[in-house]
């Protein structure tokens, strides 16, 4: 596979990963061997970063969307997001309550069509 799809999988930004992982192919039997035993390189960045757009998202509990409407559009390190995380701007409270409710609806609407669906093998 292309090492874009091998760094997503591996949730790392591929500019950031070493040179020879970059240019090279990575074979699923590669992939799932970095997967189980990973390098030296790869705890790193995994731990410090920088991150990929979905893995900054997911730490600071927001959409991507909610990035860009806050204005983040570069990768962050595990030490900006805890400093995000430590004294919260007003766009990313915000954007966490939005996550929030979004989580909390689609829970509600989950519960409501397996109550409609418990109806339905009833009345069969």
């Amino acid at each position: 596979m292309k090492p874009e799809t091998a760094a997503k999988k591996l949730g790392i930004l591929l500019s950031a990963a070493p040179a020879e992982f970059q240019e090279g192919v990575v074979s699923r039997d590669e992939l799932a061997a970095l997967q189980a035993d990973p390098p030296e390189w790869l705890r790193t960045l995994r731990a410090e970063g920088p991150h990929p757009r979905g893995v900054v998202a997911a730490k600071l509990g927001v959409s991507n969307s909610g990035l860009a409407r806050g204005g983040i559009t570069e990768p962050l390190t595990t030490a900006e997001i805890k400093a995000l995380l430590a004294a919260p701007p007003a766009w990313l409270v915000q954007e966490r309550a939005t996550q929030a409710a979004v989580r909390a609806e689609k829970a509600r609407i989950a519960e409501r069509d397996r109550e409609r669906a418990a109806r339905a093998a009833e009345q069969d």
